[in-house]
């Protein structure tokens, strides 16, 4: 498989779509020359592509490249072509009702992985694709703990800056700890509000305020005391707060590691 390369030069996007088209024509596509256009144009350059081609060959480029590509080459591309927040809502529809296995563990990454602000942005991006709420979604694919806490994250405006009161960490701390490992059995309503209504930086202080409190980590609290999707959602939550960057590549490296 030819290796994907670099443009020297940034081309225009008339240029982009003639590049295309011609990866499109003769016996098979060119799928190297189209992930070496795609995979170096950002959102916008990506939209201005579309408009053009269109515009010259009077076809959907998305709808080209689906009938062009398969397997998890079409998957990934066509998710490409949206920008962020389409994407987001696209994954999340797919993986809750696409038709085919409901895939909680894809959805509920993508929900609790999203700040406030983007999580109001593809909501309304969801239901103008899609016709139907995230939160009916939500209601009719998911259960138990792990639907009470998507819909709490999906609907709740948490802050988003760095700001944190410490003592109402070491509060929250306190009610984590009551409500997991020192009772018999968990409360898993306290967990379900301190995770969706607490700001990241204020989970990230609650869990080191854990650790220095207790002597153990609040990630290890989450995995004794919960299970499942619930588990799994918690566990995103306080891995987006403690180090974001680490979570989406543990996603790219799949569940095992």
């Amino acid at each position: 498989m030819a290796s994907v390369t670099v443009p020297p030069v940034l081309t225009t996007p008339r240029d982009d779509a003639i590049s295309l088209h011609r990866a499109f024509k003769g016996l098979g596509c060119d799928t190297s020359a189209v992930i070496n256009i795609l995979a170096h144009r950002d959102a916008t350059q990506r939209a201005y592509l579309k408009q053009e081609y269109k515009t010259m060959y009077h076809e959907d480029l998305a709808k080209r490249l689906s009938s062009e590509l398969s397997g998890n080459t079409k998957k990934s591309v066509l998710l490409w072509m949206h920008d962020l927040p389409t994407r987001d809502a696209t994954i999340i529809r797919q993986a809750l009702a696409g038709g085919g296995i409901v895939d909680l563990r894809a959805a509920t990454e993508v929900i609790c992985s999203r700040t406030p602000s983007q999580i109001l942005h593809f909501k309304n991006i969801y239901f103008s694709a899609f016709g139907v709420y995230l939160e009916q979604d939500i209601e009719h694919h998911t259960s138990g703990d792990h639907k009470k806490l998507l819909l709490a994250y999906v609907a709740t405006p948490r802050y988003e800056g760095l700001e944190v009161d410490r003592a109402a960490a070491e509060h929250d701390s306190k009610a984590l700890f009551r409500a997991g490992e020192r009772r018999l059995g968990t409360d898993e309503k306290v967990f379900v509000q301190i995770f969706s209504g607490r700001s990241s930086a204020h989970l990230a202080t609650v869990s080191a305020a854990y650790h220095n409190m207790y002597g153990s980590s609040l990630k290890k609290a989450v995995k004794k005391e919960t299970s499942g999707y619930f588990e799994h959602a918690l566990l995103t939550i306080l891995q987006c707060a403690e180090h974001p960057g680490r979570t989406f590549l543990l996603a790219l490296l799949g569940p095992n590691h």
